[in-house]
């Protein structure tokens, strides 16, 4: 047991050389108001005038203050350390430096606070630490804080109360640490701040203890003894009472060990039934094993902690890698693991298989067959195509004779008008896949090829390379495609074995007109187009409209004919049915283009180029040049993982049953 402090504060020096308290160490954290009697308690703890002494806030940093207790001189067999006084302090930023004097102590504290928190009276929340040797001290690890303060006092800033606060907090917020509220005896104990900065976050007071200090300063015919019996407010840990030194015995520099003596006398007297069980000395004692008992409860939770930062921290440092040794090899192996995850996602087989949303060939395969596909089947093989426009194109195949049959030339005219309208959106399914190959770049930067972001310009050349190969490819598909438009409208084949014949189609309107008549039933044109006539001259008539050469109104619309009626209808079953034998033909075909121009080509080659633009010997040095980033965090969480094993000996060091 006795070794469990000794063990914590060599724990808490191996986490100070890496400047990280990533472990929430046992300590005991002392809380009181400004001119409470923290630094009277704390120096009666050591039996030396250590801290620094005045009006105001004094302890204006965090002071963690290590005890070790030594053999007397006279009975060490070798020296400390090679330090032949009786007892020292030491500095944790003044290595190898030893101060004998205590005074010299006092001054090196106020000297570190100016430092950091300048001459005025801020507060800074980096700690000072120290620690003091001597045979008179148990082992104990505290911190002692600012006081709490409640008036701005110089140049202190408005909200230095919300500042102590909230450095107080930040300490015992730590469910590994005892909590010492020091509250003098001549204040009510219910408007204590001490206790009540305790209670928010130790609400069961299963860690705060409690000292009286100041017994000696209550009003005459008064005394503590309702409250150090817990009568008043119930402390878990214990309430005790304590003697102060008086600002006559500092002048006077009455010694600590006289102090001690006029304190227990003055408990003998006045508390006698408590007389046992207060003090300082049994407040040290009762620091010491609380802190002890504490240590062993935390220890099991400190060791699988440790256990799991160190798996953590491996796994940080082997995502940095080694530092560069062979460029060549490296290179290679960078540029082919980029682009085998580059294939492999747009495969599927990739090692890091997004669930969020489509990525990588699967994406391509819904913008193929759902986008691209959907988009084709929701066009109207007769949109935009009135029966005034197809009635217009047959007059204008017919020429000045009037057509006895439906000219072949009028429907060759209105399939390519409705052919062209494929190219658009087989145009953008191009580019909906150039896209998404561009996304792949970035989905295996960030998820599949860690060791890439170690070098930043080695990932910019990666991405500029295969957007340049992306980009030289794009033209050409797109040239393919509309490639495929044109093949289509370049010959009409009125012999596809799906093509409906044009006397058949024509028979069967036929037949269906007769019928209709048979019924007394008259077709109705529900929509004709209705504009107004171009102003005189030789302009050429619209469509549904007829030049006024008697200067008498003329109807702009008409009822269409048996015949004309039986035309149009031909013509637009014959371009329904072509239609959709060329949308499937270019449903089918666009996406065989896109993968064979575009995809296929990039997963090919993709390899060959990166390699033939980037290994080169004046370009290796450079391109593989790591980030100051990756560089500086490998070397922190190497140092990290180094602490972390330390920890893990320094605890495995003490046997299970010593802890009972």
């Amino acid at each position: 047991m006795e070794t469990l402090i000794p063990t914590i504060n060599r724990l808490q020096e191996v986490f100070l050389t890496v400047g990280a308290e990533i472990i929430q160490l046992p300590q005991i954290v002392v809380v009181g108001s400004q001119s409470s009697g923290k630094s009277s308690v704390l120096e009666s703890l050591v039996g030396r005038d250590f801290l620094p002494r005045g009006s105001g806030i004094v302890t204006r940093r965090p002071l963690v203050l290590q005890l070790i207790n030594i053999a007397p001189l006279q009975e060490r067999v070798k020296t400390e350390n090679g330090v032949t006084a009786e007892e020292w302090g030491t500095f944790l930023h003044c290595k190898n430096q030893i101060f004998t004097d205590f005074q010299q102590i006092r001054r090196e504290i106020e000297t570190e606070t100016e430092r950091s928190s300048g001459e005025n009276k801020g507060i800074s929340p980096e700690p000072i630490y120290l620690k003091i040797f001597s045979p008179k001290v148990l082992n104990l690890t505290l911190v002692d804080l600012p006081g709490i303060t409640k008036v701005p006092v110089g140049d202190q800033p408005e909200d230095i109360e919300a500042q102590v606060q909230e450095m107080i907090l930040s300490f015992i917020s730590n469910p590994n640490s005892l909590i010492l509220a020091v509250s003098p005896a001549n204040s009510d104990l219910a408007t204590s701040d001490a206790l009540k900065l305790a209670r928010e976050v130790d609400p069961d007071g299963r860690r705060t203890l409690l000292v009286v200090s100041k017994l000696d300063l209550m009003d005459a015919g008064t005394d503590a003894l309702e409250v150090l019996l817990g009568r008043v407010i119930p402390v878990r840990l214990g309430i005790i009472g304590v003697v102060n030194r008086s600002q006559h015995d500092i002048n006077t520099q009455k010694s600590l060990e006289d102090c001690t003596r006029d304190e227990h006398a003055f408990l003998q007297r006045h508390y006698p039934s408590l007389a046992s069980r207060a003090g300082s000395r049994y407040l040290a004692k009762t620091l010491s094993r609380l802190l002890m008992h504490h240590i062993r409860d935390c220890l099991p939770e400190l060791k699988t902690r440790v256990t799991v930062l160190s798996s953590q921290y491996q796994a940080r440092l082997n995502s940095y890698g080694q530092p560069v040794e062979d460029h060549s090899a490296t290179l290679l192996q960078i540029v082919t693991k980029f682009a085998s995850d580059y294939c492999n996602t747009i495969e599927g087989t990739a090692r890091y298989i997004q669930t969020s949303e489509l990525c990588g060939g699967a994406r391509i395969c819904y913008i193929f067959h759902e986008t691209f596909g959907r988009t084709l089947q929701s066009i109207d093989p007769l949109g935009g195509l009135t029966e005034l426009d197809i009635l217009t194109a047959i007059r204008n195949a017919t020429g000045p004779r009037p057509a006895l049959f439906v000219p072949e030339v009028s429907f060759e005219l209105l399939a390519k008008r409705q052919i062209k309208r494929l190219e658009e959106p087989s145009l953008r399914c191009v580019e909906l896949v150039h896209e998404e190959l561009q996304r792949i770049i970035q989905h295996c930067s960030s998820f599949s090829t860690q060791e890439l972001l170690r070098f930043p310009k080695l990932h910019d050349s990666i991405v500029e390379v295969v957007t340049g190969l992306l980009r030289k490819r794009l033209p050409i598909t797109n040239e393919m495609v509309h490639n495929l438009v044109a093949i289509e409208l370049a010959y009409i084949n009125t012999k596809h074995p799906d093509f409906a014949d044009a006397a058949q189609v024509s028979a069967s309107v036929n037949s269906q007109q007769a019928e209709a008549l048979d019924g007394g039933k008259r077709w109705k044109n529900d929509k004709v187009a209705e504009e107004k006539a171009p102003p005189a001259g030789f302009g050429s008539p619209s469509k549904g409209q007829a030049i006024n050469l008697l200067d008498t109104a003329v109807p702009v619309s008409r009822k269409l004919s048996s015949r004309e009626q039986r035309d149009c209808e031909v013509i637009q079953r014959l371009i329904n049915c072509y239609f959709l034998i060329v949308r499937k033909s270019i449903q089918d075909s666009v996406p065989k283009t896109v993968m064979h121009f575009l995809v296929n080509f990039v997963k090919e080659h993709l390899q060959s180029e990166l390699v033939g633009q980037l290994y080169k010997q004046t370009l290796l040095q450079d391109l593989l040049i790591e980030s100051q980033d990756t560089a500086q965090q490998r070397t922190e969480v190497a140092q990290m993982l180094e602490a972390l094993k330390k920890a893990n000996n320094i605890i495995s060091e003490i046997r299970e049953t010593h802890l009972w």
